[in-house]
């Protein structure tokens, strides 16, 4: 990658994908940040020797690409304020802030730019994380690789066409990862209630976890085929999955994230 990325915001989300964009072999040279905390500020010089402003336009003066990772109530203003150099350079706008759509977020920029609007999730923190991405406008594939480039620095990515299914990207990788944290929590209980020490039954249940997603992202077959193979008939398995059923897990799961859709509509409207 050698277009120049400017980050407006240095918080972890930032310091993740930096980060993940040097293990890539991409240049400290070509990556520069805004941040108006001084301690933040340097951390990120310190610890990836990377240019520190603490203002955002000699962040993105001559920044390609920028990626906007402020709090979401503060991206419109901070935007605004950047629409002069926005239609100097004509930016690839990247933005991770919640909520907001790719319309306003052009606007802001008085339309000098081209935005993908992103959904990652916690676990890209860590570098596992899944991101959803949608575009105001057909971009070239050397823009889209070079967006594909960046996130895949957190994780896998996934196109997303229709702006609208943005606020079910959430409900279902967004959100999700307090689903399993809700269901190894849930699990490891029951183990201590057949009798587990509690350290042993959160082991258990959090490697469980963490083995079948493996399987689940590493297999070429379906979940489903994957859960077949390990339900043996009438066995142990098979037990849990028929109480699972008998009590409308498939139903509930739904019913969660259609909530979580219409949650995210609703805050997208204010």
């Amino acid at each position: 990658m050698t277009e120049v990325i400017a980050f407006i915001g240095g918080g972890n989300m930032a310091r993740s994908l930096i980060g993940g964009l040097l293990k890539q072999g991409v240049s400290p040279a070509n990556l520069r940040a805004s941040e108006p905390n001084q301690s933040l500020r340097e951390a990120l010089t310190q610890d990836f020797g990377i240019e520190v402003h603490a203002d955002n336009a000699p962040a993105v003066q001559y920044a390609d690409i920028w990626v906007l990772s402020v709090k979401p109530q503060v991206a419109i203003a901070v935007l605004d304020a950047l629409q002069g150099i926005a239609a100097q350079r004509h930016p690839l706008l990247i933005s991770i802030a919640a909520g907001l759509n790719v319309a306003s977020l052009s606007a802001a920029l008085g339309g000098h730019a081209r935005v993908v609007r992103t959904m990652p999730n916690t676990p890209a923190l860590i570098g596992a994380g899944i991101t959803g991405l949608c575009e105001n406008a057909a971009l070239s594939g050397q823009e889209r690789g070079a967006v594909e480039r960046l996130m895949s620095a957190a994780g896998a990515t996934v196109w997303i066409d229709d702006e609208a299914l943005m606020d079910a990207v959430t409900a279902v990788s967004g959100s999700g990862p307090a689903y399993f944290f809700l269901l190894i929590e849930a699990l490891a209980k029951a183990g201590v209630a057949q009798g587990l020490p509690e350290a042993s039954a959160r082991k258990l249940a959090t490697h469980t976890a963490y083995g079948a997603c493996r399987m689940a992202i590493e297999s070429s077959d379906e979940a489903s085929i994957l859960r077949q193979r390990v339900t043996s008939p009438a066995g142990t398995t098979a037990a849990a999955i028929a109480a699972f059923e008998n009590g409308g897990f498939s139903e509930l799961v739904a019913t969660a994230v259609a909530a979580a859709t219409l949650r995210g509509r609703e805050l997208a409207k204010g």
